[in-house]
């Protein structure tokens, strides 16, 4: 009993390291160290998942294989893979222009943009008071925005844009793959996104990027760290999606919930200690008032069901 729980404080533990590791390391790449490249670097963690998610399934056996079934099912897929690109790099993008802080309170607006997605794309209806909670979540926002110090109009709307995609994303995945024979687990479901998502992203880089892959190479020429950066962050975020599976199976709902919501507020924290980016207690308050927000709408959810 005593080795269990150790091992679940292992891995919650890991998972919020690789998470506000993963963050910070991009927003020191992009922002503070001038590596302005952020569709690249979302190529790197791809590439690094294709590779890791095959090890750890095929060689490591983590998980059974499960195999895609049919064209439409790779179809399903792919389509997936696109919104997923979509939102990596899209908040890579947010965090050249505006502090992780910023970053972590616009993305706790998820589960906003998720019930409008649910609504128009499955007509699904939640109880008025789950939409009533959803109120102070966007409210919170507005006022951090007010109150943010190093506000930046772009960075702002790319971040919503990432924010979206991402809830996107995951009402898309229950529509997509909700047969009993297309549902994948999240480790397969990445082992067969992550290749699609260099396919998207190779020329994206090449043709958004002009030159990216040489002036990386130059780059490590005057700077190893730079290489070694990108291998890590890389490896990071490979990392994000194993200790994420892994503590959603070792971990009830309601723990997994909690501790989701607090990972966002230990990220900012940590963030202001690190970038010392100026906050403002209105900031900080808005902020405070979205994670409350979050937390009144999974409640409701669940006394909802």
């Amino acid at each position: 009993m005593g080795s269990s729980r150790w091992f679940t404080i292992g891995l919650v533990t890991a998972w919020y390291s690789s998470n506000i590791g993963v963050l910070l390391l991009n927003k020191y790449l992009l922002s503070n160290y001038g590596f302005r490249y952020p569709i690249f670097l979302t190529l790197c963690h791809m590439l690094a998942c294709s590779l890791l998610s095959y090890a750890a399934i095929a060689w490591l056996k983590l998980v059974p294989m499960q195999n895609v079934r049919s064209r439409a099912q790779f179809v399903k897929i792919s389509a997936l893979s696109l919104v997923f690109c979509a939102s990596v790099v899209s908040g890579n993008v947010s965090l050249r222009f505006i502090p992780v802080s910023f970053n972590q309170a616009i993305g706790a607006t998820t589960p906003f943009f998720t019930a409008i997605f649910a609504y128009i794309m499955t007509r699904r209806k939640e109880a008025m008071l789950t939409y009533l909670a959803l109120i102070p979540v966007v409210g919170g926002v507005v006022i951090a925005s007010g109150g943010e110090p190093s506000f930046h109009l772009f960075g702002f709307l790319i971040c919503i844009a990432a924010t979206a995609a991402r809830a996107l994303k995951s009402v898309l995945q229950g529509i997509l793959l909700s047969s009993e024979g297309e549902k994948l687990n999240s480790m397969n479901l990445l082992l067969y996104m992550a290749p699609v998502a260099v396919a998207f992203l190779l020329p994206a880089a090449l043709l958004m990027e002009e030159n990216v892959v040489n002036i990386a190479l130059a780059l490590a020429r005057d700077d190893v760290r730079i290489l070694w950066y990108l291998i890590f962050n890389s490896a990071l975020a490979y990392l994000v999606n194993l200790t994420n599976f892994l503590v959603t199976k070792h971990t009830s709902a309601l723990t997994l919930q909690v501790l989701g919501n607090a990972k966002g507020a230990v990220a900012v924290v940590v963030s202001i200690l690190i970038f010392r980016n100026p906050v403002s207690i209105t900031g900080m308050l808005g902020y405070c008032l979205t994670v409350i927000g979050v937390i009144l709408y999974s409640e409701a959810r669940k006394r909802s069901k």
